[in-house]
């Protein structure tokens, strides 16, 4: 399998995207190749001080890059040559030699607009989602979106919750993932139009443990293999969940070497061991769900070790045939999607 890796993408490229690479290989078999993308000259010169040469690695030049602060789409249409661009066009079905899948920790939003723009939407996916997987001490929970679709429309949700019990059967091996709404509470009155809508298409589709709603405080608690919930909301708690991992453990480690040096050497190494489980630079990127093709987007202050682990994520995605899967569920249960597309654009509203 060939997966391409833009080089230039993150607020640490390209030096710790290019560190991560060197770092993965020996993740990947002897048949499998990391297509570098970005400045040909940097790349060649790294591999030469660093005295790596691996067959497994090879080149696609581009000379422009997307930064973090350009707006997407506008971007991804203007940088043609850009590394994010390139990247995406090897990842597409109509690329003359495609490859298998693509990863970057550059700008999200031009990530998303260059693969629906290039890459195609999957058939009967109306928005793609990030779908990310969180840590708990319950087990792992996938979180759909992360940040791709910041305003959904019901359908959108309801494909996210499709397309993430997928992922979760066929990535995490979880036999009947148990599927849930973010919402303000857990009574079937709370929340608004758009969440009782999706409410009732998911009760509604054969296949799916839709348990209900699920709140911010019972994140964490095991209640639910899936999560389901918008763009805005799903990266403000991703993002929140990452700065109170971290400064929850910076003030255990603070309070214990006050209180006792001594013990604080002891509990040291437990307490490194349990924040490697929870830490997002170890879980690597997510799959963008629902795109004609992979794409992993990993996390933009991504160093070596979180690109490691995204090109370990890229590889399992690909050998799980998640799309294979979402394409056939999708043909089993998106007549109920569409009945309901079908009623909103009767009164008036845009389904997708």
């Amino acid at each position: 399998m060939r997966l391409a890796i833009d080089v230039m993408g993150g607020d640490n490229a390209p030096d710790a995207v290019l560190t991560g690479c060197f770092e993965a290989l020996d993740l990947i078999g002897p048949d499998d190749r990391l297509v570098l993308v970005g400045d040909a000259r940097y790349i060649e010169r790294t591999l030469r001080e660093r005295g790596v040469d691996d067959a497994r690695l090879s080149i696609v030049p581009a000379s422009e890059i997307i930064e973090m602060h350009e707006s997407p789409a506008k971007a991804v249409r203007s940088k043609r040559d850009s590394s994010i661009v390139k990247m995406v066009r090897l990842g597409s079905a109509k690329a003359e030699d495609p490859v298998d899948g693509v990863l970057s920790a550059g700008n999200t939003g031009a990530c998303v607009s260059a693969a629906i723009m290039h890459m195609k939407r999957l058939r009967g996916v109306h928005r793609p989602g990030i779908a990310v997987t969180v840590p708990s001490f319950h087990g792992p929970i996938v979180m759909c979106d992360a940040g791709a679709n910041p305003e959904p429309k019901t359908s959108h949700l309801w494909q996210y919750a499709v397309m993430s019990e997928a992922y979760a059967r066929c990535v995490l091996k979880i036999d009947r993932p148990r599927v849930a709404l973010m919402n303000i509470g857990s009574e079937e009155a709370k929340g608004t139009g758009i969440i009782k809508q999706t409410r009732e298409l998911l009760e509604r589709t054969p296949g799916i443990n839709f348990i209900g709603y699920v709140e911010g405080r019972d994140f964490f608690d095991g209640v639910a293999d899936v999560i389901v919930t918008d763009g805005f909301v799903g990266n403000s708690v991703l993002k929140m969940a990452e700065g109170l991992a971290k400064s929850l453990f910076a003030a255990i480690a603070r309070e214990i070497s006050e209180l006792d040096p001594e013990l604080a050497k002891r509990f040291k190494p437990m307490v490194q061991q349990i924040y490697s489980k929870n830490d997002y630079h170890e879980l690597g990127g997510a799959p963008l769900l629902g795109v004609n093709g992979t794409m992993v987007i990993a996390h933009g202050s991504s160093e070596p070790r979180t690109i490691r682990a995204s090109i370990r994520n890229s590889f399992q995605y690909l050998r799980a045939n998640v799309n294979a899967e979402i394409i056939k569920r999708l043909a089993e249960v998106g007549h109920i999607g569409e009945q309901h597309s079908a009623a909103a654009n009767s009164v008036g509203a845009s389904p997708v």
